[in-house]
């Protein structure tokens, strides 16, 4: 079964205008991180979110405290969205001990246990079979809650796709595949990717639910997660849920996106800006502009503290850089790899990683 959902019923002012906050802060959090990049304070990867808030921010908002998130690399709106602060966000960024993964993930393997945030998955797809091992371990414990997967467009062109959804299917497991499409994977658009480009449709080869939603309208977004969200708790039903967005920048920091994409598409998207379009429906609902100016002031704050927060936090030891690596008692398994190991790796991983 396969559906594209018009708007559900409207939120509440009040509830509106902590999700536009939460929006504000995601991009001016994504602003403040390219500049610190082009710094050379983050390394590694780097994969923006400005232009997803609304997809973002709606998909979080529908769950409640049991639910486990589990999401590709383009992951800090939902660590912010999903309730990380701000200041673990970017320490984790600037790959800090007060991270949210201890410096360990950096920009692409968010973490934040916690909050049942379990990833930040660098690999594309490599998330869903481990989303639907979350979602078999949910039923097994007897438990009711729901396991939401994130992934991109490109993601569902991969064999995990179709064989974590066959399993979700076939074991009734209470999972909610949210794909945020934002046209282009990397660089090649899902038109050109993709024999069915209407992307929920491909549930049905599973006989599962799909349906597709605009993911500029975070209240229709939340709206259509929580549904599903709540079908998969109470009847252990999975389904697919197509969200319609669009990334502003490029596909990372390095790639400035203009090869594949035009100035006027990007300009033509940029007009249905979620955050513009939802601070002009908290005006039409009575919000004044100086609150909203309130907002965004205090976004700025908030992201500015973060950055001085990952500033003072210290680097890692490289006493414990296996910490955590590898299991206890898996030092027989790796013993072969001692021999030649000529920048010390034996003293800092067989030592203190496996010897702890």
């Amino acid at each position: 079964m396969s559906s594209t959902q018009l708007a559900g019923p409207r939120l509440d002012t009040d509830v509106l205008r902590d999700l536009y906050a939460q929006m504000v802060l995601i991009r001016e959090f994504e602003t403040e991180t390219e500049r610190q990049y082009k710094l050379a304070r983050i390394g590694g990867y780097c994969h923006l979110s400005s232009g997803q808030e609304a997809a973002t921010v709606g998909v979080t908002h529908a769950m409640r405290d049991g639910d486990a998130l589990i999401t590709g690399y383009r992951c800090h709106g939902f660590a912010l969205a999903h309730g990380t602060s701000a200041e673990a966000v970017m320490a984790e960024l600037f790959g800090r001990v007060d991270g949210c993964a201890r410096g360990r993930g950096g920009s692409m393997h968010l973490l934040d246990v916690d909050r049942n945030y379990l990833g930040g998955w660098g690999i594309v797809a490599g998330q869903l079979p481990i989303a639907t091992g979350v979602a078999l371990a949910y039923v097994r414990q007897g438990r009711s809650d729901a396991v939401v997967c994130e992934l991109g467009d490109g993601a569902t062109n991969m064999g995990a796709w179709h064989e974590s959804l066959n399993l979700a299917a076939l074991w009734h497991l209470p999972l909610v595949f949210v794909v945020l499409n934002n046209v282009y994977g990397m660089g090649t658009s899902v038109e050109r990717a993709s024999a069915e480009p209407d992307l929920h449709k491909r549930a049905a080869a599973f006989r599962m639910h799909g349906e597709r939603v605009d993911g500029n309208d975070v209240e229709a977004v939340a709206e259509a997660a929580g549904r599903l969200l709540e079908r998969a708790r109470e009847e252990r039903s999975p389904s697919v849920l197509e969200i319609t967005t669009y990334r502003f920048r490029g596909h990372s920091v390095a790639d400035p996106g203009t090869a594949y994409r035009t100035k006027d598409e990007v300009s033509e998207r940029r007009a249905h800006d979620p955050l513009v379009s939802t601070r002009a429906l908290l005006r039409e609902r009575g919000v004044d502009e100086a609150e909203l100016e309130r907002v965004q002031e205090d976004a700025r704050e908030a992201v500015k503290r973060a950055v001085e927060f990952a500033e003072s936090s210290p680097q890692p030891g490289l006493d414990e850089l296996a910490l955590g690596a590898y299991a206890p008692g898996s030092g027989e398994q790796f013993e072969r790899m001692r021999p030649g190991s000529p920048f010390d790796e034996v003293r800092m991983t067989f030592d203190q990683g496996l010897g702890r």
